[in-house]
């Protein structure tokens, strides 16, 4: 799936196709920056793009998703997979629901399959959380993973000497 995906935005323009990888979910700003990198972007560049591509359809999530699941469950054919969708979030959610904010943040900071700002934005929805809370975490969380991705794509020193 990776291949498909990195052969099929290298042929549009690599900031735009850094934007619209990071917009995608299991993409998402984790494989982004790493596209950027290997496409020579500048990694601050790559940076804002991929943070703004990754938070765009957050709230969208965060107050959408109920509803659209709930009707879903109602439907003949897809309330299998709107059931998958929710129950696979859930098992992450423990975590979250242990620290609320704090829990909310570390999963989505920590670049690790499975985690992330849509992940997160659904697990958020389907707890009830305010999105005057959930979104400025899940941005902070996004912001974090995009400087833990680009100190490990571009290089820490890489980036350091850029700064100074």
């Amino acid at each position: 799936m990776t291949d498909a995906v990195v052969a099929y935005f290298s042929q549009t323009n690599d900031i735009l196709a850094t934007f619209l990888m990071s917009i995608l979910p299991i993409v998402e700003l984790r494989g982004s920056i790493i596209f950027a990198a290997t496409q020579n972007v500048p990694w601050y560049i790559a940076y804002i793009v991929s943070v703004v591509g990754n938070i765009l359809p957050i709230p969208f999530i965060i107050l959408f998703l109920r509803p659209i699941l709930n009707y879903l469950k109602k439907t003949k054919h897809l309330a299998k997979a709107a059931d998958w969708i929710q129950e696979r979030s859930m098992k992450k959610a423990d975590k979250i629901l242990k620290y609320e904010i704090l829990g909310l943040f570390i999963f989505v900071a920590i670049p690790l399959p499975g985690t992330g700002a849509w992940t997160g934005a659904i697990i958020a929805s389907l707890l009830d959380m305010r999105i005057i809370k959930a979104f400025p975490t899940i941005v902070l969380g996004v912001m974090a993973a995009g400087v833990i991705m680009v100190l490990g794509s571009y290089g820490f020193w890489s980036v350091i000497t850029h700064l100074f």
